[in-house]
């Protein structure tokens, strides 16, 4: 499709006709569970303050004329939570977000993301729902788990929450050099081994949960501490090697949020990156008191692509950015 003419679309019409399908089998999934379906807004008032993502400005005003501001979602999630303290009971939805500067065979800057929020559940009971909705989907094998740690020290020969700064960059080496290893930080380095070592490695072993990540790397989730180490009760969903989810047993506690997103902003100070203004509308909503739930997203872009065989997201989004 790379020879086709500008207008046309990049999918094909069998993968616009397998994402009809796709999301009519997510709407009977939910509905047979009883959660309810919302929409939030695609342009807020914020943006996030996590140093991984780079929102996309706006510059929308009440009226015409007047000062304008705002940016597109990188996730609904600070909606759906206001949602979940004003007493919705279970929620999900199918969203339009945006991410910049994140084009690539996985990535797009606009994508679609199904988030969905459990009431009552943990981070272990979510992981079952996912496991339905995926093995129901894709026709695959159940998943397996395996926690951040084993997979580090099985696929890059590492304990992450041992081995020291000097050796972790060392190990990077082989990719940036020295001095690049310095700006990354132990987090960068770690995620650095994920993207070059264990997510290959992940491509043969089956579908697979990622669980028990860093504190440091969950600015959203509970924690508990084990064997002296503080973990996060967050999980990802890997199938084929291609992350599909991101989940969290939720902080509910404004307190510590509002603690964390101030790290947010050291974090990205220290990176270069501006700071970004806290949601208050978000901090008032957990003081309110959001119900303990656990939450995840999602990407529905990629569960289409593992559906279909492809390799390339391109060929399951109509019109991909340098087209649309």
């Amino acid at each position: 499709m790379t020879d086709a003419p500008e207008w046309q679309p990049r999918a094909s019409l069998g993968a616009l006709k397998s994402r009809a399908s796709q999301s009519a089998w997510l709407r009977g999934f939910f509905a047979q569970r009883g959660v309810l379906e919302v929409e939030t807004p695609v342009l807020g008032r914020h943006g996030v303050t996590d140093p991984n993502l780079d929102g996309i400005a706006a510059n929308a005003a009440p009226v015409a004329g007047a000062s304008g501001g705002g940016w597109l979602q990188t996730s609904p999630e600070y909606h759906m939570k206001r949602l979940l303290a004003a007493g919705s009971g279970p929620i999900y939805q199918v969203a339009r977000v945006f991410r910049d500067g994140e084009r690539g065979s996985r990535h797009n800057p606009e994508f679609s993301l199904l988030e969905w929020y459990r009431p009552g559940f943990t981070d272990t009971d979510l992981m079952a729902e996912v496991s339905d909705l995926v093995v129901g989907w894709l026709g695959c094998e159940r998943p397996k788990v395996l926690s951040y740690r084993d997979a580090l020290e099985r696929f890059a020969g590492v304990d992450p929450f041992r081995v020291a700064d000097t050796e972790l960059r060392r190990r990077c080496e082989q990719w940036l050099a020295p001095e690049q290893t310095l700006t990354l930080g132990r987090d960068g380095c770690l995620d650095l081994l994920m993207s070059y070592l264990v997510e290959p490695a992940l491509a043969g072993f089956g579908p697979v949960f990622i669980t028990a990540y860093p504190e440091s790397q969950a600015a959203l989730a509970k924690v508990s501490e084990l064997d002296g180490v503080r973990l996060a009760h967050r999980f990802e969903l890997y199938v084929g090697g291609i992350e599909l989810c991101n989940g969290y047993w939720e902080l509910t506690d404004a307190i510590e949020q509002r603690r964390r997103f101030d790290e947010d902003n050291r974090v990205r100070r220290l990176a270069g990156k501006p700071e970004m203004a806290v949601d208050s509308a978000l901090l008032a909503a957990l003081e309110a008191g959001v119900p303990d739930c656990a939450g995840v997203a999602l990407g529905l872009d990629r569960l289409l692509m593992l559906k279909l065989g492809s390799n390339n997201i391109a060929d399951v989004v109509a019109f991909p950015l340098e087209i649309a």
